[in-house]
């Protein structure tokens, strides 16, 4: 079994270097992200604003995975291919993306609407970053992962919603993904316990139906398993006592579309 990676205070704040540029990258992904816009011109777009400020896109060529943002549209929970795909009025564009920055990884997701959305997926977004400050809010030293999962479960649970089970939230920082898993259900008091030093990716992929995935046979595309709406929002956060430090920001996202 691989082991916990901590972070020193440099390392940390490093990974926080990584996580800027990553949200400025969503940043420059909401001013672009619209109807008539193509998924592949965003993944390009980002590859772009990346490389261009020193970092490494670190989804790219990641086992295997040909493009630097995961876009996945309306019913994809995550890991969708950019295409040719022409956003649409109503749609929901979940965009996961990743940086290396000075041998530093950091992680950030944010579904988008398209234009004007349903009433029933604008609560659905709500209702999921609501789950994200609710796992952040747990992410201190003394919980564990089970605290975390559980807040998530419960706010997501609550509303009817269906908590992805397969996939789950991760440490990152050293690489894209390291050890421990962070689940988003789980029971209170349980899991791997949470240590100063620790830099976790909490991000809770909900959907407004069943809970069930399907995988798709491009090895990576997960949709739901009833054809309907998913979200996704994530931030790598760092364990701290008393209230959790989040490196990245969705700031730059917000300026642009609220």
């Amino acid at each position: 079994m691989s082991k916990i990676y901590y972070k020193s205070i440099d390392e940390i704040a490093l990974i926080k270097e990584s996580s800027l540029l990553l949200s400025k990258t969503h940043g420059e992904i909401a001013k672009a992200i619209a109807p008539g816009v193509t998924t592949a011109s965003l993944n390009e777009l980002a590859e772009t604003y990346i490389k261009d400020h020193g970092g490494i896109p670190a989804f790219l060529n990641y086992g295997g995975f040909p493009y630097s943002l995961c876009i996945s549209i309306n019913d994809q929970v995550v890991h969708g291919f950019p295409s040719a795909y022409v956003l649409k009025e109503g749609d929901l564009v979940s965009v996961d993306c990743g940086v290396i920055l000075n041998n530093f990884y950091s992680d950030s997701a944010y579904t988008y609407p398209i234009g004007e959305i349903s009433v029933e997926h604008a609560q659905l977004l709500k209702v999921t970053k609501e789950c994200l400050a609710l796992g952040i809010e747990k992410a201190v030293v003394g919980n564990r992962t089970g605290d975390i999962g559980f807040a998530i479960q419960e706010h997501a649970e609550k509303h009817g919603y269906g908590v992805v089970r397969e996939l789950v939230g991760h440490g990152v920082g050293v690489k894209l993904h390291e050890k421990p898993e962070v689940p988003n259900y789980g029971k209170r008091g349980s899991g791997v316990k949470l240590e100063e030093g620790m830099v976790i990716a909490i991000e809770p992929m909900i959907n407004l139906g069943k809970a069930g995935v399907k995988f798709w046979e491009d090895g990576w595309t997960v949709s739901s398993i009833d054809a309907k709406a998913s979200a996704h929002y994530e931030h790598t956060v760092a364990i701290k006592k008393g209230k959790a430090e989040v490196l990245t920001t969705f700031q730059f996202i917000e300026e642009v579309l609220d």
